[in-house]
């Protein structure tokens, strides 16, 4: 059986899925559900600083997008930080770390961007046993308007200064947790790593307005017959996730910086492509709010199952295994020639390939042969897209067929090079290198 058991920065837990500080993670009795459940570890709900709470609206916070089958592809959350007493928080912290000593606990906290508050906090936090703390530096909305979450996360020079701070007034290990509202998701990792961070989380919630009620002409959710940007998250902002997870990972200055990944983790093989690109762990929030804890279990034994098949031993088989295939585009080979080809046993003879291919790519794809409905590559004509393998409705019907070197390409008349080439070095590139005589 594979070992998926975790040790992230020092932090052990008996398996990598954690939940994400979020609703899930917000008070004793849910994290402690969640552990039996089988969940790994949890960053607590952001705390504040000591004062009167931070107060929520009460009335809808979440915004959603769904599939065609209804299916949560994506919420807004206009929800703040925690708004329970600091204090409250704290104790039940300590008491769910005693209970459960073998999972990670961490605490997110979020105050404001002044040297004492952070001194303040830190050894109260470090007082419940917890085993390190999440810098809650990507919030986009309620709370960034007072100068915290990704107000702090979108200016490098502060990520440094606050995480400095926190090497300081703490023996805990440091997570900074990334806004992926930025431009160049690299310079807040660099500057983070500058300041001393032991890791970096990403990503947090993107900047959204999920919709408008076209009667009342309020973007949803609405309260009042108002409604507010909210942090978007879920299976649709993955894509989004796995791009920056791996901007970090193969980045020569934050190289080796450890990332706990999250963005739409829902099933075991999201888990296991966010850690192939280079997280050494993952964060879980939409998931458990959609189908609940037990979804973890589910999670787990599909990631030991797979490791088991492929033979990976253990997590570190896995992670970063894909971060080397990871380049810009002036690096593809260009002379890699692929065609579109239709398994005729398989296809249902839906057209949508044809009317893809023929309405809006490059007309290779035929419909009708001989006077009958019939749906064939053209391979005069197939630049290998891959679009028609994207629309076609059964899994495996169309796939992409790579030409061996020498074969001749009937689109260009000519025959697959065996040589690697890319744009560099191609003679339409203006500043193509000239190989030295």
């Amino acid at each position: 059986m594979a070992d998926i058991r975790n040790n992230f920065i020092g932090i052990k837990s008996p398996n990598p899925f954690w939940l994400a500080s979020a609703p899930p993670t917000d008070k004793a009795y849910n994290v402690e559900r969640a552990f039996k459940a089988g969940w790994g570890g949890v960053v607590w709900k952001t705390l504040g600083e000591e004062g009167p709470p931070v107060v929520n609206v009460n009335g809808p916070r979440y915004g959603a997008i769904w599939g065609a089958d209804r299916r949560l592809l994506g919420l807004n959350n206009i929800e703040l930080i925690t708004d329970r007493d600091l204090q409250t928080n704290l104790r039940e912290m300590k008491q769910v770390k005693m209970n459960w000593p073998d999972r990670a606990l961490v605490a997110s906290i979020m105050v404001p961007c002044v040297e004492e508050s952070w001194k303040a906090i830190l050894p109260l936090v470090e007082e419940t046993g917890a085993d390190g703390i999440e810098l809650n530096f990507g919030c986009p909305h309620g709370m960034s308007e007072r100068g915290m979450g990704s107000a702090v996360g979108q200016v490098p020079e502060y990520i440094e200064m606050v995480v400095r701070w926190c090497k300081q007034y703490t023996r805990m290990p440091v997570i900074t947790k990334l806004t992926p509202n930025i431009t160049d998701i690299r310079k807040p990792a660099r500057a983070a790593r500058a300041g001393g961070t032991d890791a970096v989380s990403l990503i947090n919630t993107i900047n959204s307005i999920t919709g408008v009620d076209l009667d009342s002409f309020a973007p949803q959710p609405t309260i009042d017959g108002k409604g507010s940007h909210g942090g978007y998250c879920g299976p649709a902002v993955k894509p989004i996730a796995m791009n920056m997870v791996a901007e970090i990972a193969r980045d020569p200055e934050t190289y080796g910086l450890p990332i706990s990944g999250i963005g739409g983790i829902t099933t075991w093989r999201d888990a296991a492509e966010f850690m192939a690109l280079g997280a050494g762990n993952v964060q879980v929030c939409t998931a458990a709010m959609t189908y609940g804890f037990k979804i973890v279990q589910e999670m787990i034994a599909g990631l030991e199952n797979w490791m088991d098949e492929k033979g990976h031993a253990s997590l570190s088989d896995i992670i970063g295994r894909a971060t080397p295939n990871v380049t810009d585009w002036q690096y593809l080979n260009l002379n890699y020639v692929a065609k579109a080809h239709i398994d005729q046993d398989a296809c249902i003879k839906c057209g949508r390939c044809h009317i893809a291919c023929e309405d809006t790519s490059h007309q290779a794809i035929t419909s009708m042969v001989n006077g009958a409905r019939y749906f064939e590559v053209i391979e005069a004509e197939c630049v290998g897209c891959n679009l028609c393998v994207n629309v076609c409705p059964v899994e495996g019907c169309i796939t992409m067929e790579p030409l061996a070197a020498g074969v001749v390409d009937q689109r260009t008349g000519k025959p697959v090079s065996p040589i690697y080439a890319n744009w560099t070095t191609h003679p339409n590139n203006p500043m193509a290198k000239v190989a030295a005589e």
